[in-house]
């Protein structure tokens, strides 16, 4: 058998469990509920345990039964007969039958009469009790059980509970205290400063700035300081908790914010108690008369020799008084479910403003919730506010923003960043972090940091803490919004010379990057074109003073307007458009300081005569665009120091006579074009150390090749060259020859004469042997020298030896 104190045990759990989720109504109900119970148990009690009805026979007889009553039997004088009264039914004193019964008589007539003349609501009243109590009590707690709503209703109450004792909670709330606080100190300052005091009120703006930087009302990514007492020291487990709470309550709220399930049942399961209510008041008043405490009982005279009996129902008094009493116990039961059903059409149950919360706390972010999540919530204010004051700190970002940095720190220690840092491109000693939910403060604990690239890292916010960086000079924001506190964005105006910044639409470009005027570099990436105008969307670069290098990555029209502000100062212009066409050049006129200028991927027919205006140019790069011909190349002698120009990924066809005008020129990249010959004109470019011509379908090269006796570096690989003229050998300072992947058939023996080669690709023509004489290349080695293994095999072993000797010196 299962003890009692298992039940017990239960109902005591399941209580205290759902709590939160029963205003006072419902706790109320449920002590009406035991009461009720009690009644119906106690009346059972004494249905079972005591006798029923004890019957008497009465001395009167009449062919009309029902004109006896055993409550008001009256005695009659010898000479005093009914029938001295025509009007009265006929009545007639019992004569001559026996009247000593027997017990099993006396106990055969009072089960006979208790089962046929006994009101079936006197003998079931107690069992009708217990019934409606169970009832009552089932349609209270069926929402916690229906399939449905029990696995929402269970998991919110563990997650209010763990949020409720969560150390998190206690610390967020306490900080946001502490600097409500130390707002309103800063307030009191503020009016008590004097207004006529420059210096003071510069300091007292920079204080107010530095506080809305580092407030929950306006930065919710703001460092957490450092714990002053040990109740607000949380330590690592403590804030994976907090953060596995933040996940969970995402989740929850996803979930039953869209239906209202909770609030339909809640309804309805109240909606039944007032039915039940209702009912029972009607016909348990109807019925309460019927419980009499004399009961007539007519019984076949053949069986005890009486035809009437006079009845007493011995507990009728005490069940009438026990139905009232349950009467007013359901009444004041179905006055709650009235009011409940008020309490649910009279206010937006739907909705929860946490309006009243955003101002007692401070933290403005908390979202507002509806439907069943609404619902849950106002039942909880029911027991205590303080439960959804303390919820809502993990229905914010604010909060979670500040527990993430707090995890942060944890997981990202000093010793950890350090192994990240290496040297970049520029030489720079950079730490590079990739895909991290926010910003560790443990970053300034390395003061050595020369660049700081954040890829993809989520809620960054640069703090004060940033002055820390004493080296650093420069910063890559790779698809990751930023913001700076005023202190932070001081140290950056003074310090940072290269920024970097990735995005995905203009307006995520941060502002603060038009107040650097020690910036040197800029190079920004994404979209900033306007779908609107078609025009570029950038702010002014007036403030930028000694901006040198503009990048631009975009798909622009035109250049944008404000790299005219910095048009006295700029000296390299990169704009990359990945094929969109590039029209409008008007701005560049103005760039008359600029010394590169990279227009790649901007669909350019034509070089823009806008180019040839740029006195100081001495590099022109035009890659990835539809040149098909460079007529125009002769304008560029007025480029009177232009000394690079890269024509390459184009699909030019011919080179004009005309650019042996470029008497300055020293580097040429005319690769990845449709040339089929060079024009001889060009190998008068004397100056020229450095010519590309790969990736073409040249067959021949010119002899006037040989007039470059200062060309160091020469490309010629990926073409259909079949032989290679003489005077190629002639230009001694070649230091690196590319002429692979061609039809050579044969190598001339003075490549001897290239006293300074030091890389030679020859590998990919139809070669048969290497001349010996290549060993004269003092400087080439085996490392340098790019050809198939079995032209390597066919060298002298002596020849070999000496390419390998160099190789190891």
């Amino acid at each position: 058998m299962i003890p009692l104190g298992e039940f017990r045990n239960l109902g005591t759990e399941q209580s205290s469990q759902y709590r939160v989720l029963k205003p006072w109504w419902d706790v109320f109900s449920e002590y009406l509920c035991v009461a009720m119970l009690m009644i119906g148990v106690f009346g059972c009690t004494l249905q079972l345990t005591q006798d029923k009805i004890a019957c008497l026979p009465s001395p009167f007889t009449s062919p009309t039964p029902e004109v006896i009553d055993c409550s008001h039997i009256r005695t009659y004088g010898e000479n005093e007969t009914w029938e001295h009264k025509p009007m009265s039914p006929i009545v007639r004193e019992v004569v001559g039958r026996k009247n000593n019964l027997d017990i099993h008589q006396y106990v055969f007539v009072n089960h006979y009469c208790y089962e046929r003349f006994v009101h079936w609501y006197a003998k079931y009243f107690p069992y009708l009790v217990v019934i409606h109590t169970m009832v009552f009590m089932v349609a209270s707690s069926f929402w916690f059980k229906f399939p449905g709503t029990s696995s929402k209703i269970e998991l919110f109450v563990t997650i209010l509970g763990k949020c409720f004792d969560s150390p998190w909670t206690t610390r967020a709330l306490s900080e946001v205290s502490e600097e409500r606080g130390e707002e309103k100190l800063v307030s009191w300052r503020r009016n008590t400063m004097s207004k006529d005091s420059t210096d003071r009120r510069a300091e007292e703006e920079e204080t107010v700035g530095l506080l809305r930087s580092s407030s929950v009302k306006s930065n919710q990514e703001k460092k957490i300081p450092e714990p002053q007492s040990a109740a607000s020291v949380l330590d690592k487990k403590e804030g994976e908790q907090a953060k596995a709470l933040f996940e969970k309550v995402k989740k929850f709220r996803t979930h039953v914010e869209e239906a209202d399930l909770l609030y339909i049942m809640y309804v309805q399961q109240t909606s039944i108690k007032v039915f039940k209510f209702v009912l029972i008041i009607i016909y348990t008043a109807a019925l309460v008369p019927n419980i009499e405490i004399v009961v007539r009982c007519l019984v076949p005279p053949e069986l005890t020799g009486f035809d009437i009996y006079c009845c007493n129902h011995n507990k009728a008094h005490l069940f009438s008084k026990l139905a009232y009493c349950y009467i007013c116990f359901v009444g004041v039961y179905g006055l709650l479910c009235i009011y409940t059903l008020y309490w649910l059409f009279h206010r937006p149950l739907k909705e929860y403003s946490f309006e009243q919360v955003r101002l007692e706390t401070g933290i403005n972010d908390i979202p507002d919730v509806k439907n069943d999540f609404a619902f849950l919530l106002h039942l909880v204010d029911q027991y205590d506010a303080l439960y959804s004051k303390r919820f809502a700190v993990f229905l914010s970002e604010v909060s979670e923003s500040r527990l993430h940095q707090l995890n942060l720190n944890y997981e990202w220690t000093a010793k950890k960043l350090r192994t990240r840092l290496s040297k970049n491109a520029n030489d720079r000693l950079e730490l590079h972090l990739l895909m991290l939910p926010g910003l560790p403060d443990t970053i300034f604990e390395i003061p050595e940091v020369q660049s700081l690239k954040l890829e993809q890292v989520k809620n960054v916010t640069i703090s004060a803490s940033v002055a820390k960086f004493e080296s650093l000079q420069e910063l890559s924001l790779i698809y990751c919004p930023a913001k700076l506190q005023l202190p932070a964005l001081n140290h950056l105006k003074e310090n940072l010379k290269v920024l970097c910044v990735a995005f995905e639409s203009v307006e995520e470009v941060p502002l603060w990057m038009y107040s650097l005027h020690g910036l040197e570099e800029l190079h920004l990436n994404g979209p900033l074109t306007n779908e609107v105008s078609r025009g570029a969307t950038l702010d002014s670069f007036r403030e930028l003073k000694a901006l040198r290098v503009l990048t631009l990555r975009s798909n622009l029209t035109k250049i944008p307007p404000s790299v005219a502000d910095v048009a006295t100062q700029l000296q390299r212009l990169c704009i990359h458009n990945e094929g969109s066409k590039l029209q409008a050049f008007s701005s560049l006129k103005k760039l008359t300081n600029l010394v590169s200028l990279e227009l790649v991927g901007c669909g350019l027919e034509r070089i823009p005569s806008a180019v040839f205006s740029l006195n100081n140019l001495q590099e022109l790069d035009l890659k990835e665009n539809k040149l098909t011909t460079v007529e125009e190349i002769l304008s560029l002698q007025h480029c009177r120091r232009l000394v690079t120009l890269r024509l390459w990924h184009n699909k030019i066809t011919y080179i004009p006579d005309h650019i042996s005008k470029l008497h300055t020129l020293e580097t040429l990249d005319i690769s990845w074009n449709k040339l089929r010959k060079l024009p001889s004109r060009l190998f008068y470019c004397t100056k020229l150390r450095h010519l590309d011509v790969s990736h073409n379908q040249i067959t021949t090269l010119p002899p006037e090749v040989g007039i470059l006796q200062g060309l160091q570096v020469f490309s010629a690989a990926f073409n259909s060259l079949e032989m290679l003229p003489e005077e190629l050998f002639s230009c001694k300072r070649l230091k690196m020859l590319a002429l692979g992947n061609n039809c050579l058939s044969y190598l001339s023996s003075r490549v001897a004469n290239l006293a300074q080669l030091v890389r030679l690709e020859i590998k990919g023509n139809r070669l048969e042997s290497l001349p010996v004489e290549i060993v004269d290349c003092v400087l080439l080695t085996l490392n340098g020298l790019i050809v198939e293994d079995n032209l390597l095999d066919l060298l002298p072993s002596d020849v070999r030896s000496r390419l390998s000797n160099g190789k190891q010196q």
